[in-house]
């Protein structure tokens, strides 16, 4: 029995242990649950930068293409053989170089000839006259009759108009036979010919024998929206844009592979009217071009100056989500530290960063760094953003310095 007594209080004393431990091992973990809700949560940092409005020039990018500065298509002006050419194709020529020359034999027998009759009409003039002359003094004394005095008179007439009309036709032979001289009318660079020595060719024939270019200046055609226009005026009516007078006349050129061209352009002005199947118009930029890098018919990009915007509000474009919807939105952080949510009004892209129309003003901290993180009406803690150099050091950029709001 003293046994059977030890036993079971053994077994209780066994039982009681194992309760208090149980007990010790949940009052433990009710503790450290009560240390650790009585932690608080860290404040999230967010990398900001301060908005100061800044003076930016807003330019706009239009397509185009070049042209010839001028163009002269050379055309004969008179019939004939051509007996030879005498310039090389893809050449360089001067206004005034013989391009082409047309057999001047037929010409020059016309001219002749004209001069010939012209000295046989001259010959005459003086015994007709003459005589006219002494029919007026024998008219006096009733010697001839007034008829006769009058067709001596006539004939007179007669043959100073038939001088008249020599020497009109000295002039066209003597044209003629220049015109067989087919000369460039301009400086510039021909292309190929359109006829060999012993062509025939017919005057103003509708087929140029050779076209000529100057490239150097040369003209950018580009086209812009009459839309865009509008809109540029009254930016620059309501003061939101200035002009910057004999600066804002320069443009920049790229190239079709996007290189920039190294010498600048000068608008020279905008059309008057409107292409009514596009709804824009032209505007014409006369551009240098000395190396001839620049031939007619190449496509490129003209970078035309709209104006100087005074108060500019820019933003890097990480800065800027989107809704659902699509708007464009912004955190910026308050004085009190809270993030808060902003609307905005986008006018364009500059490089990596947004132009700001509304939404935005002077010494707004904006979050460009840690927006993930972050809710509106969060608290946060605000550090300067660094933007990424330019060199190798790039791949440590955009780091927050500790510097606090």
């Amino acid at each position: 029995m003293q046994l059977n007594r030890n036993g079971c209080g053994s077994r209780v004393w066994t039982m009681v242990l194992a309760l208090m431990a149980g007990a010790l091992l949940l009052a433990g973990c009710d503790s450290g649950k009560g240390a650790q809700q009585a932690m608080p949560a860290p404040v999230p940092e967010v990398a900001t930068v301060t908005i100061a409005p800044q003076q930016v020039e807003l330019t706009v990018e239009l397509p185009g293409r070049t042209s010839a500065y001028r163009i002269s298509e050379i055309r004969p002006q008179v019939n004939g053989i051509i007996q030879k050419r005498l310039f090389e194709e893809g050449a360089e020529v001067k206004a005034g170089d013989l391009l082409y020359q047309i057999d001047p034999a037929p010409f020059q027998v016309a001219h002749d000839s004209a001069r010939a009759s012209l000295g046989k009409a001259e010959a005459n003039l003086s015994s007709i006259r003459a005589r006219a002359e002494r029919y007026k003094e024998l008219l006096v004394d009733k010697a001839v009759s007034r008829q006769d005095y009058e067709d001596a008179a006539a004939v007179v007439g007669q043959v100073v108009a038939e001088i008249e009309y020599w020497k009109t036709a000295v002039e066209a032979a003597r044209i003629n036979v220049g015109y067989t001289r087919v000369t460039a009318p301009i400086s510039g660079r021909i292309g190929r010919s359109s006829v060999t020595d012993g062509a025939l060719v017919t005057a103003y024939q509708p087929t140029a024998l050779a076209t000529i270019q100057q490239m150097d200046p040369i003209y950018v055609d580009v086209t812009q929206s009459s839309a865009e226009l509008l809109r540029l005026k009254r930016n620059l009516e309501t003061g939101r844009l200035s002009a910057d007078g004999e600066n804002g006349k320069k443009v920049r050129i790229l190239l079709e592979d996007g290189t920039p061209y190294p010498l600048e352009g000068m608008l020279q002005f905008r059309d008057i009217t409107v292409d009514p199947a596009t709804g824009s118009f032209t505007l014409r930029i006369v551009v240098p071009n000395p190396e001839d890098l620049l031939l007619p018919g190449m496509f490129v990009r003209a970078v035309i100056q709209e104006g100087i915007a005074e108060h500019a509000i820019l933003i890097p474009q990480q800065g800027v989500s989107r809704t659902p919807k699509g708007d464009p939105v912004a955190l910026v952080v308050d004085g009190t530290g809270t993030a808060q949510q902003r609307m905005l009004t986008l006018n364009r892209a500059i490089g990596d960063q947004w132009l700001v129309s509304s939404g935005l003003s002077a010494g707004d901290q904006v979050i460009v760094e840690g927006m993930l993180n972050v809710r509106p009406g969060a608290v946060v803690k605000a550090v300067a953003f660094n933007s990424p150099p330019a060199g190798p050091e790039a791949a440590n950029a955009n780091r927050p310095t500790a510097e606090s709001k």
